[in-house]
């Protein structure tokens, strides 16, 4: 398996981990009585289950970029090693950016997410020139 695609792997596990650890701190705020129901009244979490949620839906977001451009550089057998670095840059930032948010680290929360952007853009940019 390339680097781009353990990457791209490890970032989908790592999504299953935050979806875990959301599920945990969510369920703690709101009870599981009310995780269990159909939720026609929806409840606001804050805290650190609130963090957890937006972090989570930000993973999801620039997961599916991340993972059109290790699918691109792969298919058009373009990987390398600019291409392996960068994919190791956004798995890194990825794992950074749960503990920024969920502690508040400001503004490195939001240089942490850039980083992992600009290597998403990276292999964007390089699976088409």
């Amino acid at each position: 398996m390339t680097p781009e695609l353990t990457a791209l792997s490890l970032s989908a596990l790592l999504q299953c981990l935050q979806f875990a650890l959301y599920s945990v701190l969510a369920q703690k705020q709101v009870g599981p009585r009310y995780a269990a129901s159909p939720r026609d009244e929806p409840r606001q979490l804050t805290g650190y289950a609130g963090r957890a949620q937006r972090a989570l839906s930000n993973h999801f977001e620039g997961l599916i970029l991340f993972g059109i451009g290790v699918m691109t550089v792969t298919y058009s057998d373009k990987a390398g090693g600019a291409t392996a670095i960068a994919a190791g840059i956004y798995l890194a930032a990825r794992a950074l950016y749960l503990p920024a948010y969920l502690l508040g680290w400001s503004p490195w929360r939001s240089l942490i997410w850039f980083a992992g952007f600009l290597a998403t853009v990276f292999l964007l940019v390089w699976s088409v020139i």
